[in-house]
């Protein structure tokens, strides 16, 4: 059978292969929150950073490791990769505190930010013809929705018979399988980039990142002073613009800033930070409305999600074929247009009682911003020489997983704040209990498990009423968010069709 089909497409289902445990470990958390919330007595903040601090630390690991696959080769990256991911996911399963869950997820990010841009890269590097690219790039997205199509089910499935630590534990057996399957398929002898890796460079980044990230998270949230929340962001944005100094002057660069000159980037760049977090949070909030609200198990939930998963799964190929014949700026400012409705009507429905609104507009959502990134990163990718499809790799990569780790936080913080305002509390509650469980519906059940009857039945209703009424302001407030980024798309590639997006 490997002697008919062709190398290039054995390389495609090795790194396809690689990319399905990252985007598992993405969606399967969020079915697991409520279970972790409880099991472990964690708070609204720390809930937070536990979800996100995966997609944030990589949006600034990316960038380097995905320059370090350009000195050393991707495929040792890789392996490497998948080895850490393993390791961590099996820390993380058993990890007996928050604090402990944060850190193992640090260490996941590492795991992930090393996987991602090789992925991206190989695929560039191996499919020179531009059909086949959009083709592979489209079977890519494919595999990736169709393993976050995958995350809620599995991660239901599991938390029906074991704890929630076993979402984390599904990694290491497929780790087990697909580190040898890459390990046979790549080849060893590959071209690398000269120069040597700059540690104070990626160092300089990943600081500044994390600094103007927590910064502005810190803002949002108001869990620090406004002043000692812009006095981090500014920290971040002074390291920020060190690096970028560093890039101008350095003969051989970790990044290549000329590349943001290039619109096709740009805005594929600001489509997947925007669209990848709206996504994101959608589930998160879907997620917790589906266990606390409507009382489902976690495969219930998970089975409820699949049409947005399950749709975003088929939009792969169809933005293959799409793009080849449409233009990019008809393409992505209507995909984002149909997403913006999607979400207004799921905010004004009833998931009580669903029907086939709800199913399809879920499906519509998944559709529509699948087709959108897909579409985008066949515009990403083909923008770049072969010799640059690494830093092109991990600046798309860089812009899924901060707008996930963005988007999560705004729709927690957005949550957080709403809810706080809207919940009417039992008004015999104790101070410090009422003042945890006015943060969030997860710590208002957290302090109901503590009280006795009818205090607890009191609390958890006003819980679910506040959150009901939160979410469709959240919904509503994202749908005006994506139909201005489809009017600022459209503008920003006018002049632009489909041969010169590419």
């Amino acid at each position: 059978m490997f002697t008919v089909i062709p190398r290039r497409w054995l390389i495609l289902l090795a790194v396809m292969l690689a990319f399905v445990p990252v985007v598992i470990d993405m969606t399967i958390l969020h079915i697991a929150v409520p279970s972790l919330t409880l099991a472990l007595g964690a708070s609204a903040t720390e809930l937070l950073w536990i979800i996100d601090i995966y997609p944030l630390l990589m949006a600034g690991l990316l960038v380097p490791m995905g320059t370090l696959a350009d000195r050393v080769g991707a495929r040792r990256v890789l392996l490497t990769g998948l080895v850490v991911f393993g390791i961590a996911s099996l820390l993380a399963a058993f990890a007996p505190t928050p604090a402990l869950l944060i850190a193992a997820r640090v260490l996941l990010a590492l795991g992930g930010s090393m996987i991602m841009p090789c992925v991206l890269g190989i695929i560039r590097r191996t499919f020179e013809d531009e059909g086949e690219r959009a083709m592979a790039l489209g079977l890519w997205g494919t595999v990736g929705a169709a393993g976050s199509a995958l995350g809620p089910l599995i991660g239901g499935a599991l938390l029906e018979h074991f704890w929630w630590g076993s979402a984390f534990l599904i990694n290491v057996p497929i780790m087990l399988v697909v580190a040898p399957l890459v390990f046979l398929l790549l080849p060893r002898a590959e071209a690398t980039t000269p120069g040597t890796w700059a540690l104070g460079q990626a160092l300089v980044l990943i600081a500044g990142m994390l600094a103007l990230v927590y910064g502005i998270k810190a803002a949002i949230g108001g869990g620090q002073s406004l002043g000692a929340a812009a006095t981090v962001a500014l920290l971040g944005f002074a390291l920020l613009s060190v690096f970028v100094r560093l890039q101008l002057r350095s003969s051989t660069p970790m990044l290549d800033l000329s590349l943001f000159s290039r619109p096709a980037i740009l805005a594929g760049i600001i489509m997947a930070v925007f669209a990848t977090g709206s996504l994101a949070g959608v589930e998160l909030t879907l997620a917790q409305e589906l266990q606390y609200v409507l009382g489902n198990t976690p495969l219930q939930a998970g089975i409820f999600m699949i049409p947005i998963m399950a749709a975003a799964a088929i939009g792969g190929p169809v933005a293959g074929y799409v793009s080849s014949h449409c233009s990019l700026r008809l393409v992505a400012s209507a995909s984002l247009g149909l997403s913006s409705v999607a979400l207004i009507l799921l905010a004004l429905a009833d998931l009580h009682q669903p029907g086939f609104v709800v199913p399809a507009m879920l499906a519509l959502l998944g559709l529509t911003l699948s087709i959108g990134l897909t579409a985008s990163s066949i515009a990403i990718m083909g923008a770049v020489e072969a010799s640059k499809g690494g830093a092109a790799g991990s600046l798309e990569a860089t812009a899924y997983e901060l707008g996930t780790g963005l988007g999560i936080t705004f729709f927690g913080v957005f949550m957080s704040s709403a809810f706080n305002r809207t919940i009417s509390l039992p008004v015999d509650l104790a101070a410090p209990m009422a003042e945890r469980a006015a943060l969030s519906i997860g710590d208002s059940y957290v302090v109901a498990h503590s009280l006795a009857e009818p205090q607890s039945t009191a609390l958890i209703e006003a819980a679910k009423e506040a959150f009901l009424a939160t979410h469709t302001v959240l919904l509503l407030t994202s749908s005006a968010m994506m139909g201005v980024l489809c009017v600022f798309v459209f503008l920003m590639l006018r002049g632009y069709g489909s041969r010169e997006a590419r």
